[in-house]
């Protein structure tokens, strides 16, 4: 199955900025052996982002590191920001596909550690900013961007307290980067007046069913409602929440239903232009 690229608008910026073309992908959970894949996130630079924003799970294997920053490449060469998520700290195992179905009690299956420490210092090396436990600001497109992120809230890694505060009074627009948007981290950005949450996580369900107007997720794997599991939504006057439906899937259960592989691009425009998504 080919992957699709969803796009969407924010209109967040100051009136009369230049937009901003942001690339969002997320869950790779690359092996050596996910050719096709490979060959489609080489092809991502063809797509001319201003930013790039991954969240997490680039791993699926202890061999996959190598892989990983070969598919990368290209991106590598553009401003970019990263968080982790589970599979990029412990290889995955074998799980009940129907236990996502049911509440999760918080235990977790760990496989063998991965490289994390590794693929951290390779991307930082090229210019892409950790944002697992920081706060970065970089001027983008004549806009100074407030970006920071935390690491997984799956596996209850999430300190936010250490980038918590207002925005940065410098920068025109604030976000958020996170792996997994349960809701304690939602609520926390929203209370500090960010404009928009980048996540990841969901898979957009992996295995969605036939519904009015399109298709629903049957679970987000997290506290996040199902009808929020992939692409660009907004609850009240809450930050923009764009939710990455990702490229890969688990080794052990590899299937998406009415859920393709996908990567965003995500355009920041001036406030009342928009909004859009596909």
């Amino acid at each position: 199955m080919g992957f699709v690229v969803r796009e969407a608008e924010m209109p967040i910026l100051p009136t009369g900025r230049n937009p901003i073309r942001i690339l969002h992908f997320s869950d790779l959970h690359l092996t050596p052996d996910r050719k096709r894949e490979i060959a489609d996130i080489k092809s991502f630079v063809g797509l001319e982002p201003d930013l790039v924003i991954s969240t997490g799970d680039f791993l699926g294997s202890i061999d996959a590191l190598p892989v990983v920053l070969d598919a990368l490449d290209g991106l590598l060469d553009l401003p970019g920001l990263f968080v982790f998520g589970s599979n990029d700290y412990f290889a995955p195992r074998f799980k009940n596909p129907f236990s996502y179905l049911t509440p999760d009690n918080g235990k977790r299956l760990h496989g063998e550690p991965l490289p994390s420490p590794e693929l951290a210092s390779s991307l930082t090396s090229r210019g892409w900013r950790n944002l697992n436990f920081s706060r970065a600001l970089l001027a983008i497109n004549g806009s100074l961007v407030e970006a920071r992120g935390t690491d997984d809230a799956h596996l209850n890694r999430d300190d936010y307290s250490l980038v918590a505060g207002k925005p940065d009074p410098k920068a025109d627009i604030a976000f958020g980067v996170t792996h997994a948007p349960y809701l304690r981290l939602l609520d926390a950005m929203r209370d500090d007046d960010l404009d928009a949450i980048f996540a990841g996580h969901t898979h957009g369900g992996q295995v969605r069913l036939p519904w009015i107007g399109g298709s629903r997720a049957l679970a987000t794997n997290c506290d996040l409602p199902t009808w929020r599991a992939r692409g660009l939504t907004r609850f009240g006057q809450e930050p923009w929440l764009h939710v990455s439906a990702g490229m890969g899937t688990s080794p052990y259960a590899r299937i998406r239903v009415a859920s393709p592989p996908e990567v965003s691009l995500v355009t920041l425009t001036p406030s009342g232009v928009g909004p859009s998504s596909d």
